[in-house]
């Protein structure tokens, strides 16, 4: 069961991930129209916040979680308890 956990939770932070990556190139910085009525908006800085921040906290949380396993793994224990 853990490791389906873990997949499904690899698979959602790499697309909050991914979406965080894309965004910068999918907005017009020069033009607030494009991005004024999406989440966090008006505002440029609450936009990519709410668009970029679950990337960056998935990613740490995916490194952490790596680090974690590979920890466990040298010491003889199962990586996925």
């Amino acid at each position: 069961m853990k490791r389906v956990l873990w997949l499904i939770a690899f698979v959602v932070g790499g697309f909050f991930i991914v979406r965080a990556l894309i965004e910068p190139f999918v907005i017009d910085f020069s033009d607030p129209s494009s991005y004024e009525n999406d989440w966090g908006g008006p505002s440029l800085i609450g936009v990519l916040l709410v668009h970029m921040g679950p990337g960056v906290i998935a990613a740490l949380l995916i490194i952490r979680g790596l680090r974690k396993a590979d920890r466990r793994k040298d010491e003889g224990g199962d990586p996925l308890d």
